[in-house]
């Protein structure tokens, strides 16, 4: 995987705070709705151990974050 990919729902707060994060910081990024897209719901509930947590953001390096918040999406990237 070579990019950040996004798995979200347009009615979710959360997902809009990274969706925000990701365009203030010109960060590329792929959405996934998975209301839409719903043979990803398998994947978030895999990775986040049984539980439907949005956003689910994927890293390339294959790290996850679910539910991150404004500061610690800036951590990740920034690499602080």
């Amino acid at each position: 995987m070579s990019e950040i990919i996004m798995y979200g729902t347009t009615w979710c707060a959360d997902c809009r705070v990274a969706k925000r994060f990701f365009e203030d910081n010109k960060v590329q990024y792929k959405w996934i709705n998975i209301d839409e897209e719903t043979e990803f719901v398998e994947y978030v509930l895999k990775i986040n151990d049984g539980l439907r947590i949005v956003p689910t953001i994927v890293f390339p390096d294959g790290s996850h974050m679910s539910e991150p918040t404004y500061l610690e999406l800036e951590d990740k990237i920034k690499g602080n």
